[in-house]
């Protein structure tokens, strides 16, 4: 994958893709102060050299019936990579951990798990993840509120 130098032109690209991944290509050109043609080509170039990791939608997880937000700070027992590795292939089949993050200090990994409740959780918690292998602790935090959440990243334009 061959990184391209990103112009001004190129991050406002990204900017409202990022803001927007349903904006047309025509809207997008717009906004970037060029035509169709070459915006359409700088997209796929940024695809290729993979600015662009995907596109995707948000749903709302209460919507969806999903009304409790945790995050979970796990430990294990060993951090030899192939136990690492392990566990990182674990979380993998957990539909209900939507983010995992290794982390550098007492706790290895950060989860934030979704569920319908409370309950639902504590069965997940207990039937799974504190059964997991390599698993020392768990450490749960209720979400009580989102303040922001913000995809991507900051991208000046």
């Amino acid at each position: 994958m061959r990184r391209v130098k990103l112009d001004k032109i190129d991050k406002k690209i990204l900017h409202h893709l990022q803001e927007n991944g349903r904006i047309t290509n025509v809207e997008l050109a717009q906004k970037a102060g060029i035509s169709a043609p070459p915006c359409l080509r700088r997209v796929r170039a940024l695809e290729e050299s993979g600015y662009i990791r995907g596109y995707f939608m948000r749903v709302d997880s209460t919507a969806m019936g999903y009304g409790v937000t945790v995050f979970a700070q796990v430990k294990l027992v060993s951090q030899a990579e192939n136990d690492l590795k392990k566990f990182m292939e674990l979380v993998e089949t957990w539909p209900m951990v939507r983010e995992s993050h290794m982390l550098a200090g007492e706790t290895d990994f950060l989860l934030k798990i979704v569920a319908k409740d409370w309950d639902d959780y504590q069965h997940f918690l207990t039937e799974q993840l504190t059964a997991a292998p390599n698993v020392t602790s768990v450490k749960s935090s209720l979400a009580i509120r989102s303040t922001k959440d913000m995809p991507g990243v900051p991208i000046e334009v």
